[in-house]
C-alpha cells in the first residue's frame, strides 16, 4: 500500500492515451510522475476521449485506468496555484450544465449513453475520486487507496463527489468520507459498495477487460436502456420513475432484442443460468429458473 504523499506537486503536458480494441475502449491518464494528477489540457483530453467513445459506434464499453502505480491523486494543485488560465481549466468549471458539458476534471459532467469500469491502483483520491465515482463499476486493487484528501488544503469536491458518493455508499460514509479525509483502503471501499471487485495488481486490467467483455456481450439497447434508467431515476419520483422505466423498456421491446433473446431461450440458450458468470455471449439470456 503507497504511503507516500498523493496530492500533485507538479505539472506538466497533457497526456491521455486511448487504446481502441472494438468493442472495448482504454483510457489511460499518463502523467505518472505527478500521479495522473489533471490539470486543464489533461482534463479537455480526457472530455474529448469520452465523447469520442460515445460517438463511436464500434465501441461498447470503456475502461479508464491511470499508468503506473496510481490511478489519480486529484486536481494538479501546481496548475491551481501558477494562475496560468489555461493549466487552472481543471479546477475551474464551466457554467454550462447541459449533458455534454466540461467538467473541470474533464468528462464528469458527461452523461454517456455506454458503460465505464474504473480501473483503480494505488492513490484514488480527491479529483480522482471524483472520476472514478462518475464511472459505472469500479474494480480496484489491492493496495487501492481512495478518499477526500483534498479536505487539508481547502479545494472542494465539485466533479460530482457529494452527489455520487452519498449515492454510491449512503449518506453516513459518504459524509464520514467527505469531513474527515481520512484514507479508505480497498477491504473497506468493498465492504461499503464503494468498489465492486478487488483484485491483485498483476489481475487489475485483466479482470476489468473481463468484466467490460462481459458488459459488451450483452444485449446493447436493453443493457443501455436499463442502465440509463437506473441514473435518471435519482431526479424522479417514484411514480415517474417507473412511468421513465417503462419507455425505455418500450423502446427495448420495439428494438427486436427480447423477442430475438426469448427465442433463443425457447431454442435451449442459457438454460440453467448457462453464460451468466463468464459474460451472456452474443445476447444469450440466463435462466433464472
Amino acid at each position: 500500500m503507497p504511503t507516500d504523499d498523493p496530492m500533485p506537486v507538479h505539472s506538466g503536458e497533457s497526456a491521455v492515451r486511448v487504446d481502441a480494441r472494438p468493442p472495448l475502449a482504454v483510457v489511460t491518464i499518463d502523467r505518472p510522475a505527478v500521479r495522473n494528477a489533471v490539470d486543464g489540457p489533461t482534463a479537455r483530453a480526457l472530455y474529448d476521449a469520452f465523447v469520442a467513445f460515445d460517438d463511436d459506434d464500434a465501441l461498447a464499453v470503456a475502461i479508464l485506468r491511470g499508468e503506473g502505480a496510481h490511478f489519480c491523486a486529484g486536481a494538479d494543485l501546481e496548475a491551481l496555484a501558477s494562475g496560468d488560465a489555461e493549466r487552472r481549466n481543471a479546477i475551474e468549471p464551466l457554467r454550462a450544465s447541459d449533458a455534454r458539458s466540461l467538467g473541470p476534471m474533464g468528462p464528469t459532467r458527461l452523461q454517456l449513453r455506454k458503460p465505464v469500469i474504473a480501473a483503480v491502483d494505488g492513490y484514488c483520491v480527491a479529483g480522482g475520486l471524483e472520476l472514478a465515482l462518475w464511472c459505472d463499476l469500479r474494480v480496484a486493487t489491492e493496495r487501492a487507496v481512495f478518499g477526500v484528501f483534498c479536505r487539508r488544503f481547502g479545494v472542494p469536491l465539485i466533479d460530482g463527489g457529494t452527489v455520487r458518493l452519498p449515492r454510491v455508499v449512503g449518506m453516513g460514509r459518504a459524509l464520514d468520507m467527505v469531513l474527515t479525509g481520512r484514507p479508505v483502503d480497498a477491504e473497506e471501499a468493498l465492504a461499503m459498495g464503494l468498489v465492486n471487485r478487488v483484485v491483485t495488481p498483476a489481475a487489475l486490467i485483466g479482470e476489468a477487460e473481463r468484466l467490460a467483455g462481459q458488459l459488451a456481450s450483452a444485449p446493447a439497447t436493453c443493457l443501455r436502456n436499463d442502465r440509463a434508467s437506473v441514473h435518471e431515476q435519482w431526479g424522479l419520483g417514484e411514480r415517474d420513475a417507473l412511468g421513465n422505466e417503462l419507455r425505455r423498456g418500450l423502446e427495448t421491446l420495439r428494438s427486436g432484442e427480447a423477442l430475438s433473446g426469448a427465442h433463443r431461450f425457447a431454442a435451449g440458450a442459457g438454460r440453467h443460468g448457462a453464460g451468466a458468470s463468464e459474460g451472456v455471449g452474443a445476447g444469450e439470456d440466463g435462466d433464472a429458473r
